[in-house]
């Protein structure tokens, strides 16, 4: 495949994470609490992608490779509990403002880990992205914003931790199928999950048949494909375009509560989207601007060796 192919994949797997919000609503307004609806998710997405599992062809892998994943999963699960725990104290404008962060944090895990710089390219979506997403959240339309230091630990949390799921999706088990790398990932999410919201309501049929449905739609689109897609696009993109590329979460999460809650969203929230969308595009171009120039170097350097 192509680089831009990888991109859209990863691109993809953002626009899920901006289906959830729409559905979570849904499943609270029909009365189940934010246990249940957490614990069908990751529990229906894990089985979903175990299924699928059964049906590839069978490699083996390691038991350090398992337990990598395993563990890489943890942030993933994290993400979730903490963002949650944002909204408890936290308008959910702001908490999304706060999650947003994930953005610059891949970036800055380039430069750590990688020793990467940021290109003035990939600065420039980042200011893009940050505005805008800060007219997509509604922040300057909400009127009196209440800030708890509570609730703004949890929101920063849940941004580095979804940036460090971000990164081990595309460093960690690269020889690993992605659908299995997905089964193992969902895994680990899964069981920190559990840990932090014991899944009592497995034992209540009723309970369980009705957040079902939820559970279904919630997981595949939260726990079965984002993590797929990204072990298929990011080792081939990087974990600061791919931060980029995933900030079609908060688009996609804004134009779904307008069609399917009737949500009133206002002009402000609407150039806030455009923004984001044109933040991505603006990473996307110079990304690829500056591998095509780094190939035309290195090309020009082996035809007039020294």
């Amino acid at each position: 495949m192509k680089k831009w192919h990888y991109a859209l994949i990863v691109f993809l797997g953002g626009c899920c994470y901006g289906i959830l919000s729409t559905f979570v609503k849904l499943a609270y307004s029909a009365g189940y609490s934010v246990t249940e609806v957490t614990g069908g998710q990751y529990l229906f997405g894990t089985l979903i992608t175990w299924i699928l599992v059964l049906f590839t062809k069978k490699k083996k892998v390691t038991r350090s490779q398992t337990l990598k994943l395993l563990l890489s999963g943890i942030p993933f699960g994290l993400t979730g509990a903490f963002y949650y725990q944002s909204l408890q104290t936290l308008n959910a404008s702001l908490a999304i403002i706060l999650l947003f962060q994930f953005v610059w944090i891949g970036t800055l895990f380039e430069v750590i880990f990688y020793k990467k710089k940021p290109t003035k390219g990939k600065l420039t979506s980042i200011i893009i992205l940050l505005v805008g997403s800060v007219l997509a959240g509604g922040l300057i339309t909400v009127g009196g914003i209440h800030l708890s230091w509570q609730g703004t630990i949890w929101g920063l949390l849940s941004a580095l931790t979804f940036a460090t799921f971000i990164f081990l999706s595309g460093s960690v088990g690269k020889d690993t199928p992605p659908l299995l790398k997905s089964a193992l990932l969902s895994t680990g999410a899964l069981l920190v999950v559990f840990l932090l919201f014991p899944p009592i309501y497995l034992f209540n049929l009723p309970v369980l048949v009705g957040v079902a449905p939820y559970g279904l739609l919630l997981g595949f689109f939260g726990v079965f494909l984002p993590p797929l897609l990204y072990s298929i696009g990011m080792p081939h993109i990087g974990p600061g375009l791919g931060t980029i590329l995933t900030a079609s979460e908060l688009p996609v999460a804004i134009s779904m509560s307008a069609l399917v809650l009737d949500e009133s969203v206002g002009l402000s929230r609407w150039i806030g989207v455009v923004l984001i969308f044109g933040g991505i595009v603006v990473g996307n171009v110079r990304h690829s601007k500056a591998k095509t120039n780094n190939l035309y170097v290195q090309e020009r350097s082996n035809s007039h060796p020294i």
